[in-house]
Formats: C-alpha cells, sequence, structure tokens
C-alpha cells in the first residue's frame, strides 16, 4: 500500500501515519508548485521536488516520472542518470504521450524501459519499475481489445525489465482478475468508490497506490474550510487538523 506525496511535508506526514513506502503524484507534485498535468514542470523542478521528499523522509520512495522527461532514449538515459543520484528507489514510467495521450508504440516502450534498466544497473541500483500503461485511460478500442493489448503490453514491458504493470483507470474486480494472470505484478490506483484493499488483495493486487488523491482531498479541505470561514465565519471544518506537523 503506497499513499502518495507532493511534497517533503506530506511524505512526512504519510511516513508518521505508518507507510513502509511512499510514492509520488505527478500531478499533486505539479499542482504544488503551481502547474497543471502532463510534465508541465521542467525536469529540474520536478527533481528538486523529489529530492526534498527523500530527503525528508527515512523510507523508499518510488517517483512518478511520468513518461521520463526525456524524449528520446539518449534523452531519457540523462534523465535517469540524474534521478538515481536522488536516491529514488523506484519509478513509475508510462506509455502515453504527455502532449495528446496517444499510446507510444509498445515496442518503443519497451526500448524506454530497458534505457531505465541499464541506467540503474550501471549505478548498481536496484530500481523497482513500475511499468504503467494508459490503455485504460485512453479507452481505445472494446473492453475486450483493451485487455488483449494490456496483456501484450505486459509481455513486452516485463521482458524489457519491468517489476510490474501500472493499469490506472482499472477498478472493475473482474477485470482486475484478469490482469493479474499476467507476467507482471499489478499495481491498482484506488480511491474513492474503488474496492478496498482487502479486495483488491484477494483478486491477486500486488501494490496499491491512490494518485492524486490524498492531494485533492486536502485541497477539498481547503476549499470547504475558506467557504466556511468567509460564508458564515466558524471553523468546523478545521476540527480535524494535525495539532503540531511531526
Amino acid at each position: 500500500m503506497l499513499p502518495n506525496a507532493w511534497d517533503a511535508l506530506s511524505a512526512v506526514v504519510i511516513e508518521s501515519a505508518g507507510a513502509p513506502a511512499i510514492a509520488t503524484s505527478s500531478a499533486a507534485v505539479a499542482w504544488a508548485c503551481g502547474a497543471a498535468d502532463g510534465e508541465r514542470i521542467a525536469r529540474d523542478r520536478m527533481w528538486q521536488a523529489l529530492t526534498e521528499i527523500v530527503a525528508s523522509v527515512h523510507v523508499p520512495v518510488s517517483a512518478d516520472i511520468e513518461s521520463g522527461y526525456g524524449a528520446t532514449l539518449d534523452e531519457l538515459g540523462v534523465a535517469i542518470d540524474s534521478l538515481l543520484g536522488i536516491g529514488i528507489g523506484g519509478i513509475n514510467i508510462e506509455d502515453s504521450l504527455v502532449t495528446d495521450r496517444t499510446l507510444r508504440d509498445p515496442s518503443m516502450q519497451a526500448a524506454r524501459i530497458r534505457t531505465v534498466r541499464a541506467a540503474a544497473e550501471r549505478a548498481s541500483i536496484p530500481l523497482w519499475i513500475n511499468a504503467r500503461t494508459d490503455t485504460y485511460l485512453t479507452a481505445a478500442g472494446t473492453l475486450r481489445e483493451r485487455l488483449r493489448a494490456t496483456m501484450a503490453r505486459a509481455e513486452l514491458y516485463a521482458a524489457a525489465g519491468a517489476d510490474s504493470l501500472f493499469v490506472p483507470g482499472v477498478v472493475d474486480i473482474e477485470t482486475i482478475r484478469e490482469l493479474v494472470r499476467g507476467p507482471l505484478p499489478l499495481n491498482v490506483m484506488a480511491g474513492p468508490g474503488a474496492p478496498d484493499v482487502g479486495a483488491l488483495a484477494e483478486a491477486g493486487v500486488a501494490r496499491v497506490s491512490v494518485g492524486p488523491a490524498i492531494a485533492q482531498a486536502a485541497y477539498g479541505l481547503v476549499a470547504r474550510a475558506s467557504r466556511e470561514l468567509l460564508e458564515n465565519g466558524t471553523y468546523t471544518a478545521m476540527n480535524d487538523g494535525l495539532d503540531h506537523v511531526p
């Protein structure tokens, strides 16, 4: 179970809650930097945020690096080399283009995963590669066609050196049961309305993260508390705040 952080303090709070590992949310990191999701902030700014998160906690951190912050294999290799110096224990790397969310050719994405794995091996770092596929988020084809495409990509990504498969957009238990039969352990992005962790584990899911959902909940509280203060002059939305910063 990986709660998703977006800055140093959110990571500290998550660690204090007992999390044995933390993931980041690229969307939430971007929002905290005043930008939209989709590699809209410079790589150095994202890496700076990741550096601050890693330095603030004592548990492993898995970084959401979107499509890798490198258009070519050489650029991707340079980006990963610089990332590994931060102390990251794992990454998400996705197979859709951040510009228009179209899917990369699966063979090209496999080459990108091989590039990441090669960089980690050169650095002697056992980096966990969580290969994200957006076959369901892009909603291309029928449900059966999406499942076939996802399984085919999983085979290629496993052979390229991925450690797990991340399929955001899927919370249907029957679909999940089919996906866990693939070659890689499955990561599901859960949240409000999704099956609970017990049900996902029973279905065979290996890893559960929540994407930007915790950040969205936190910003929702900001909105509710602000409206209550401005409209009613009361403070009840603030009742469950932390007494102190961990």
